[in-house]
């Protein structure tokens, strides 16, 4: 009875250290960054539910929050953790008969791309903003930089 008791007492301690640890560890690996819902480690960042983006470096903004217009219902915004892949200043659309997407700079498969377009309709996935706000996230963003979607 006495070895059980102890096993058992032996054993919820190492269940609460070892989880204790574990949230010490997740919490040192990458830190939020406050008033955003993406990692210390994003360059970009783009809140779904509230349809806004932020640039970030070293765990602090540098530019926004700007307005976004996400993907519409069977066309959502990709989300995860992705990376710049190309930048392309005066992109047509293969996809959508040539439309223009100025200032694009993608980051994820099939095309997803932060370009200035109109906010008051959703996109096919991409993440469209005014074009002031464009230029900024192409000029700022660089080839491998980190974009987190939540």
């Amino acid at each position: 009875m006495r070895r059980r008791r102890a096993l058992a007492v032996v054993t919820a301690g190492l269940v609460v250290g070892l989880g204790a640890a574990g949230t010490a560890l997740a919490a040192d690996a990458d830190p939020g960054v406050a008033g955003t819902p993406c990692s210390a480690s994003a360059r970009a960042c783009v809140d779904l539910e509230s349809q806004q983006a932020w640039l970030m470096n070293g765990g602090s903004i540098t530019y926004g929050p700007v307005d976004v217009a996400t993907g519409g219902h069977g066309t959502e915004t990709p989300t995860g953790d992705f990376a710049v892949y190309d930048k392309d200043r005066e992109h047509y659309s293969a996809e959508f008969d040539g439309a223009p997407m100025p200032w694009s700079v993608f980051f994820a498969p099939g095309g997803v791309a932060f370009h200035q377009g109109d906010r008051d309709s959703g996109s096919a996935g991409c993440v469209k903003m005014r074009n002031q706000d464009a230029t900024v996230f192409f000029g700022k963003l660089r080839q491998g930089d980190r974009v987190e979607v939540r």
